[in-house]
């Protein structure tokens, strides 16, 4: 019997060690599974996020033409800011025009007269300013004579009639066109320049505001293709010493020509006087002439 015993104890011995040894190694696989799936999600995971990144970065880019359109949007805008940056537009049509009247910086009383010269000797340049006691009507406005004669070593140079008004509102200077005869060896060779407001697109333009501000930008001529002079006010308590005296408040204004780019002339004023430079002519003798 004991024997026998013996012999059933150790069979269930080894079959309880062989359940045993099932039941682990099935434990193990079932983990082993589990990091698996668990390692699987975690790639997927990675997977996702990556994608989320490689998403948010074509969020961030430019969509295609997106460059393109901002360049020309900024593009547009330069343009507008150039068509804009020279007022060109004054509602004259809101002004009630005199021949005769005066602005600080400009004066149209007939027989006022101003000699701007390069030297004092009869070898340099000469320019004289003469307000004629003369109007006449342009594009249905009565304007006043300006006459300019410019000399050179005693030769004439050149004649222009200038014809200008004042807007009674506002007290600014309008420039209505000009008339030029240009003379070589005494006789006229040509009319370069000329224009008149009313003839084509010509407009008149503002040649002295009758409220001077620092920065202000305007035409003075709008004839297109023949005369587009435009100024910019960049001074308005200079000083100067000229031939005539010496002048403090100068208005300094800087004059250029979108048909000569690049080329920028200074002119000074004084209030009361007008005129005291332009370019290398300097303002000798000013005041009123006997009338004409």
């Amino acid at each position: 019997m004991n024997t026998r015993y013996a012999t059933a104890f150790v069979a269930i011995a080894i079959l309880f060690v062989a359940l045993t040894l099932t039941a682990v190694t099935t434990r193990v696989g079932v983990f082993a599974q589990m990091e698996d799936v668990e390692d699987t999600s975690s790639d997927s995971t990675n997977q996702i996020d990556e994608s989320s990144g490689i998403a948010e970065d074509a969020e961030d880019q430019d969509e295609p033409g997106e460059d393109i359109l901002e360049a020309e949007d900024d593009s547009e805008s330069a343009e507008e800011e150039e068509e804009i940056e020279y007022t060109s537009s004054f509602r004259t049509e809101d002004c009630t025009f005199s021949a005769t009247g005066s602005n600080p910086y400009f004066i149209l009383e007939p027989n006022y007269r101003q000699v701007l010269v390069t030297n004092e000797s009869a070898a340099g340049a000469e320019l004289t300013i003469t307000v004629l006691n003369e109007t006449r009507e342009v594009n249905g406005t009565e304007t006043r004579v300006v006459e300019e004669r410019e000399t050179g070593n005693g030769e004439l140079v050149e004649i222009s009639r200038n014809f200008f008004a004042i807007c009674d509102e506002t007290n600014s200077v309008f420039y209505f066109g000009e008339e030029v005869d240009d003379y070589e060896n005494g006789a006229i060779v040509s009319h370069g320049g000329a224009w008149l407001a009313g003839e084509g697109d010509n407009k008149a333009g503002l040649i002295m505001p009758g409220t001077v501000l620092l920065g202000a930008k305007y035409y003075q001529e709008i004839a297109p293709n023949i005369a587009v002079d435009r100024a910019e006010i960049i001074e308005t308590d200079g000083e100067l010493v000229v031939p005539a005296g010496s002048f403090d408040d100068v208005l300094v204004v800087a004059e250029s020509n979108p048909l000569e780019p690049g080329v920028v002339e200074l002119k000074y004023y004084a209030s009361g006087v007008g005129l005291l430079q332009e370019e290398d002519l300097k303002l000798a003798e000013y005041g009123f002439i006997d009338g004409q």
